[in-house]
């Protein structure tokens, strides 16, 4: 057998099983019927019970499968970022699932005992491609939604964390049984294979250009999908921001998981007179937060070769199209020989739109700094550009803060901050257009992983006799009553 035939049988193999275990959770849903809030509760405690069982795992997993990954911020965002949304929805879990009563039209008929409401119903099944910037978080907090609202779960974690998703393989099989929750590894063909399957919903996070098959597939068997992507998110800083603490909180996004953040801070625009300000202030944060970097534990590398040579590429080509290069290296250390592909904060000034940096995104520590003369100028950027999913506005000034909020459109918005919004577990995290579409977290991550059923129940007189033939003076009446101004 050729490499190609193996290759093939492998695929086939690995579909054939996620066909199996698709009905048998299909089945088991349909026999065993909506499960009780109780019954989702246990899978919420299970969840967490894991990650906190699991965490030096997890931490560790993830710091080899980065080359090197910070230990505290895995722990940070991985695994306590993962437990606080399904601890949220465990505790709001029984308000979540209430019937929701709704207004009856017309209201005689309110009057008369009939009824409407909304009954959220679980959908059945969920499909999960999670990526491997974030992978275990990515994975767990989804299910925080689809467990509360009651389904199944089917994953395909990232063929780039391969110990990471091995890992949470194991983890899932230790505590769920595949009738519940399954995880299948392996790379693009088994991607390709799962998104292909006729899930009652799908959530894939991820590059958008990976989007665009995800979302072909699912539509060969009208899947629901929610799309969670990513893009250039921009940061406004106002004239009337603090500087020190505006460098502070941006190079604290963007340095974070080497700037591996589908909402990491993309680029800057700063008043013409501020932008040496600002890349004075940067240095200063990141001196505080990183003397050193090399060997530093609590910076961590680019993921792989790959993209170490993309964006290594994307300095190469600003720097031979005229922009100037700013290294925020405190030791001045050489990171031409290293074991891992370590990249150091690298501020990249007055980019021009031909530059690849400001094409792509960036998905690393670069960080471009454009200036403009007046916020009017930074605002029509922004909408000439693909509406991203995350957008940040530093400053004081209430006016400025509300045209930048109500003229531009993004998934989220931090207000003198980037990222935090993900962290609030009450507000939806989604994108817009090339962004992503749909939302999860908190409510809203039930609410998009379940079926809201309309119900009306009728009153007992039979008040729509005069809407059935014969037609007569009732029926005139009512639409006398119905049509008009």
């Amino acid at each position: 057998m050729s490499a190609a035939e193996a290759r093939t049988a492998t695929s086939s193999d690995y579909a054939q099983d996620m066909h199996r275990v698709l009905e048998k959770q299909r089945r088991a849903h349909v026999k065993e019927g909506a499960p009780s809030v109780e019954k989702r509760i246990e899978w919420l405690e299970r969840a967490i019970n894991l990650l906190v069982s699991h965490k030096d795992a997890i931490a560790e997993a993830l710091r080899e499968d980065f080359g090197h990954r910070s230990v505290h911020a895995s722990l940070l965002t991985d695994v306590s970022g993962s437990i606080a949304p399904l601890k949220y929805a465990k505790e709001n879990l029984r308000r979540w699932t209430r019937r929701e009563r709704r207004k009856v039209t017309p209201s005689i008929l309110g009057l008369l005992g009939a009824k409407a409401y909304i009954e959220y119903q679980p959908k059945g099944v969920v499909g999960v491609i999670s990526p491997w910037n974030f992978p275990v978080n990515l994975t767990f907090t989804p299910l925080a939604g689809i467990f509360a609202a009651g389904n199944r779960a089917m994953i395909k974690p990232s063929e780039f964390t391969p110990r990471t998703s091995e890992l949470m393989q194991r983890m899932f099989r230790s505590s769920y049984d595949e009738a519940e929750v399954c995880v299948f590894t392996g790379g693009p063909e088994v991607g390709s294979a799962f998104a292909k399957l006729p899930f009652d919903h799908l959530l894939f996070t991820g590059a958008t250009s990976i989007a665009y098959h995800v979302m072909r597939a699912a539509a060969e068997n009208l899947v629901p999908t929610t799309l969670e992507l990513g893009g250039k998110s921009p940061v406004i800083v106002g004239r009337s921001a603090e500087m020190p603490l505006t460098a502070k909180r941006v190079m604290m996004g963007k340095t974070l998981n080497a700037g591996q953040i589908c909402l990491a801070p993309d680029y800057m625009l700063v008043p013409q007179e501020h932008a040496r300000d600002f890349v004075a202030e940067a240095d200063n944060a990141v001196r505080a937060m990183f003397p050193t970097l090399k060997d530093n534990p609590d910076y961590t590398s680019v993921i792989n070769q790959r993209h170490f040579e993309r964006l290594s590429g994307y300095l190469e080509d600003a720097r031979a199209k005229g922009a100037e290069i700013i290294e925020l290296n405190p030791a001045k250390e050489d990171f031409r020989q290293q074991p891992f592909h370590k990249i150091p904060p690298t501020i990249v000034l007055n980019p021009t739109d031909d530059m690849a940096i400001m094409k792509d995104e960036i998905f690393g520590p670069l960080l471009p700094v454009k200036t403009y003369a007046h916020v009017d100028e930074a605002v029509e950027y922004i909408n000439a550009h693909a509406r991203p999913l995350g957008l940040y506005y530093f400053g004081s000034d209430a006016a400025e803060e509300e045209k930048v909020l109500t003229r531009t459109t993004s998934g989220g918005v931090t207000v003198n901050d980037v990222v935090m919004h993900v962290s609030m577990e009450d507000l939806p995290f989604g994108g817009v257009g090339p962004s992503g579409m749909g939302a999860y977290h908190g409510v809203d991550g039930f609410k998009t992983f379940s079926h809201a059923k309309a119900i009306f129940k009728q009153a007992g007189r039979d008040l729509t006799a005069m809407m059935r033939p014969p037609y007569g003076a009732g029926i005139q009446k009512m639409l006398a009553g119905g049509i008009k101004r």
